[in-house]
């Protein structure tokens, strides 16, 4: 019998820009700051790399959120691209999304959580794995729970995550003597890479906007709410990031922060709270990234969910199921994080950032293109939402992703084109699923014509 369970609209303006602030703000504002630094080269550079990054990030929201307005439906990315482009780049772009982009930003995620909790508990490197993949279980379980409650956890997770934030931001422009700009780093990593590759770096940390836009059929007024959410949070987010880089290099040498890597903002926090207050800072630290996660798992299988109610994917059936109690994508929610878990077994967190990132991009760019041809498509038409400065805002996105996507193909070829080929096997998957469905219509047909 067809399940005719579906999605609820029953996401509101606050709970939408939680869910961007805390999908934003979550582990690279606070572990990226070293290899920002040492691609960037300088203290001054490097801020400049975070400013950049801000400045893509929030053209790109503006132009996503003019499509997003016009295509309110559950599915994001996946959705623009197939009404501009067509159901092949449409699938392709899905396929990316939960083969490659989200399950490795948030495997990246769960690996920067168990770094800071092997750190915080004093255990051995031993545990990092293990409490990794418990971290992704614990949470990808609250969201098989209504989606209410995931909405909840990240209001309530945004709100903790502004404490340490706020702390560091203080401590660093009142009580820092280092002198945030004009520092310069006298030993340079053997894989740091450009500016380019620096400003990517700040691109994972501003990473998570869009992921709004796969709620777009949970959200009440989408064309309202969705373009002003991700247009709030992220003027919030660019203002926040400048502020915390400018606290941590006026609080800490650059040589020492390139030297610390991963491990700055701990250090940070012991140095200006000491001990206790440290580890208090860091549980702040932790529980911002546990809501960043929260809302990487509650958005992903979104659009696995969306792709098998189309049967774009194979076991199309299964990975479209919904708790009839709670409406939550339960199957796909599984499928995502056991992707997740293989990548943060054998990968690291560094590693899968900018893999996650780079890929996403190349997909970001056609989606920008799209917004010059839907207007063309739908000339005179009336639009809920239209980007400010068209089109300045949306050259600068797509100058922008050129930039650093061609940036780090030069610093890491082999890891670039291996992504792009691991989306490019979504292609003859998606000829396989369509045309098993073709022939299992015909026999359909057969028997009925019996």
């Amino acid at each position: 019998m067809k399940q005719e369970v579906e999605l609820k609209r029953s996401l509101g303006l606050w709970s939408a820009l939680a869910l961007v602030v805390g999908t934003v703000i979550g582990s690279g504002i606070f572990f990226k700051q070293g290899a920002v630094l040492d691609s960037a080269g300088s203290s001054t550079m490097a801020l400049l790399a975070w400013v950049v990054g801000g400045i893509i990030t929030l053209t790109a929201g503006l132009t996503i959120a003019e499509i997003g307005a016009q295509l309110p439906y559950t599915g994001g990315l996946y959705i623009y691209m197939e009404k501009i482009y067509g159901r092949v780049l449409g699938f392709l772009s899905g396929w990316m999304q939960i083969i490659v982009y989200g399950p490795a930003i948030i495997a990246s995620l769960a690996g920067y959580l168990a770094l800071l909790l092997v750190n915080f508990l004093g255990l051995s490197n031993a545990w990092l794995i293990p409490l990794a993949i418990a971290s992704m279980v614990l949470i990808g379980g609250l969201n098989m729970l209504e989606n209410r409650l995931g909405a909840a956890f990240a209001i309530i997770t945004t709100l903790a995550k502004l404490l340490p934030i706020a702390a560091i931001i203080i401590f660093g422009l009142f009580y820092g003597h280092e002198g945030a700009v004009g520092q310069t780093i006298t030993h340079v990593h053997e894989n740091s890479g450009t500016f380019g590759v620096a400003v990517l770096a700040t691109l994972f940390g501003y990473d998570g906007w869009i992921l709004i836009a796969n709620l777009g059929g949970e959200i009440k007024h989408p064309q309202r709410i969705l373009p002003r959410a991700i247009v709030f949070g992220l003027v919030f987010v660019l203002i926040v990031y400048t502020a915390v880089t400018f606290g941590v290099f006026n609080a800490i040498p650059a040589n020492m922060v390139s030297k610390l890597g991963d491990n700055t903002t701990i250090y940070l926090a012991q140095k200006a709270f000491g001990t206790i207050g440290g580890r208090l800072l860091n549980i702040g630290v932790i529980i911002s990234i546990m809501g960043c996660m929260n809302g990487k798992i509650m958005t992903f299988p979104r659009i696995m969910y969306a792709m098998a109610k189309r049967n774009d994917l194979p076991f199309s059936k299964q990975l479209a199921y919904l708790n009839s109690k709670t409406h939550a994508p339960m199957v796909s929610t599984v499928v995502i994080l056991l992707i997740a878990t293989l990548m943060v077994t054998f990968s690291n967190a560094d590693y899968l950032s900018d893999l996650c990132i780079f890929t996403v991009y190349c997909f970001y760019i056609a989606a920008f293109i799209g917004v010059f041809l839907l207007r063309k498509r739908n000339k005179g038409a009336e639009r809920p939402f239209s980007t400010p400065l068209y089109p300045i805002t949306p050259i600068i996105a797509i100058v922008g992703a050129l930039f650093v996507t061609i940036s780090q193909i030069f610093n890491d070829p082999i890891g670039s084109f291996a992504s792009l080929a691991i989306v490019a096997v979504g292609l003859p998957v998606f000829y396989l699923v369509k045309k098993y469905a073709k022939q299992s219509n015909k026999v359909e047909d057969e028997i009925i014509a019996e």
